[in-house]
């Protein structure tokens, strides 16, 4: 089967390079229960992993297609299915030495973030990792944002979750891939689709001068995007060390923190959730640039795309199936929280206006909700911006508010990684779960040695908010 990439798809592949890949990935830590039966495995091991995996494999059918190019570029590459579809290859097995410690397990996950993925093969990796502390096991997921829409196309995470340590049934349908196409029938099949798409036969014109072509938008609409960039040359980002060119290797840190924090903080403010979150985010920054001896006054910011997930109950962080975008400036210059919160708050309420709506209408009625799609759309979103109008991304997407399981094992955290931007040397997801809220930063590995003091600074931002809660 054929299917053409959207123009956003095709834009994230074409974005790809080797410094900086474009995939999503998710941090999944696990208790597994203990060895039952004569069997003396346990219920979550390699082989149930890839058995699993392989049973949900029908409800995100492009985990066995690749891409394939054009012919001389004429039009955009092609979903087809892998032939030879492998699905040991794409799900592997790693250990720490026993007992594994969370820094052996960040960085050997910073270390599979910086590879990126085979482009012969469909775009996506799973890895089981053993011999981590107290019991527990970790599964590491990378997927190519070219993968994810959040509508028609799931993250392979979203779907092996289950609401119960019993395995949910889901209908067995057979697959066997269909002939690939040789390039002659790829190049005839493009040339007539461009006959019927004069838009499109122009994108190919103009993807042939690259100086041309990056004028326009993923979605083909050359004029929106010309305004756009119009719009936001004006305004472009501070100056920071967080936008610097990167290198082919990653940090990746976490911080775990308890929802019920931010909404103490929520409700004596009387604020959204999100407003907290980049409150907290903003103070870590702030002592976080201190730290590095910058001086910093009252006036000065640093600007963060925003991609966020629409909640229809923010108190109870129910999606409503959306995510929108903002530029919001983060006043890391303001020494009081409170009022760093306040610009805040207004900010987010002014800027709502200017926002950019992703829908995903088929997110929301997946049983156990997860959230490595929503991140995956956050980081499409965020990408639509000109690179020198922000600082850094900050993705905030909702979890499930109780246990969920993978394969009989209770997931305990799950963290995003999310892929750096062009001249991005930090980007910051979070995931609310079971009552906490699980921060992962992936960090370009040279420009930010010190991202260690930024994720203490988190747990200080946080206490200095809940101090003027008290206050």
């Amino acid at each position: 089967m054929i299917t053409r990439l959207t123009p956003q798809d095709a834009s994230f592949y074409r974005l790809e390079s080797s410094s900086n890949p474009m995939h999503i990935g998710s941090l999944a830590i696990l208790r597994n229960p203990a060895p039952t039966g004569n069997s003396g495995k346990a219920p979550l091991d390699y082989d149930g992993l890839v058995d699993l995996v392989e049973s949900r494999l029908p409800l995100v059918p492009l985990y066995r297609r690749k891409v394939r190019e054009i012919p001389f570029a004429l039009g955009r590459p092609v979903w087809v299915d892998d032939a030879h579809f492998d699905i040991t290859y794409h799900i592997r097995r790693s250990a720490l030495p026993e007992p594994g410690t969370d820094d052996q397990l960040l960085d050997l996950v910073a270390r599979l973030a910086s590879r990126p993925l085979d482009h012969t093969r469909p775009l996506w990796e799973m890895y089981l990792v053993e011999g981590l502390s107290e019991g527990r096991t970790a599964i590491f997921t990378k997927t190519h944002s070219a993968l994810v829409d959040g509508d028609s196309a799931l993250e392979i995470g979203h779907v092996i979750l289950d609401t119960s340590a019993a395995p949910r049934e889901v209908a067995h349908a057979a697959w066997g891939p269909k002939r690939e196409p040789a390039d002659l029938e790829l190049l005839v099949g493009a040339v007539l689709h461009l006959a019927t798409q004069p838009r499109e036969a122009l994108e190919v014109a103009r993807h042939h001068s690259a100086e041309a072509f990056a004028l326009f938008d993923a979605t083909g609409k050359a004029v929106q995007k010309m305004v756009s960039m119009l719009r936001t040359a004006a305004i472009g980002a501070p100056d920071s060390p967080l936008n610097t060119r990167t290198s082919r290797n990653r940090r990746v840190e976490v911080v775990r923190t308890d929802l019920e924090d931010y909404r103490k903080i929520r409700k004596r403010f009387d604020c959204s959730i999100n407003d907290v979150i980049l409150a907290v985010v903003t103070g870590a920054l702030r002592n976080w640039l201190l730290s590095r001896g910058q001086v910093l006054t009252e006036a000065d910011t640093l600007r963060a795309v925003v991609p966020m997930s629409v909640y229809a109950d923010s108190a109870e962080l129910k999606p409503a199936g959306e995510v929108t975008s903002l530029l919001v400036d983060l006043p890391v210059g303001e020494p009081n929280p409170v009022i760093r919160l306040a610009h805040i708050k207004h900010a987010t309420e002014v800027h709502v206006q200017h926002q950019r709506g992703v829908r995903a209408r088929t997110l929301v009625h997946m049983a156990g909700f997860a959230p490595a799609s929503l991140h995956a759309m956050s980081v499409r979103s965020a990408s639509t911006f000109a690179e020198h109008t922000f600082n850094l991304v900050i993705t905030n997407a909702p979890g499930p508010q109780q246990p969920m399981y993978i394969g009989g094992a209770r997931m305990l955290e799950m963290y995003p990684v999310s892929p750096l931007l062009r001249f991005q040397a930090l980007s910051i997801g979070l995931t609310s779960y079971d009552g906490r809220v699980f921060y992962g930063l992936t960090a370009d590995r040279d420009a930010m040695a010190d991202i260690a003091v930024l994720t203490a600074s988190v747990h200080e931002s946080m206490e200095e908010m809940l101090g003027a809660c008290v206050q």
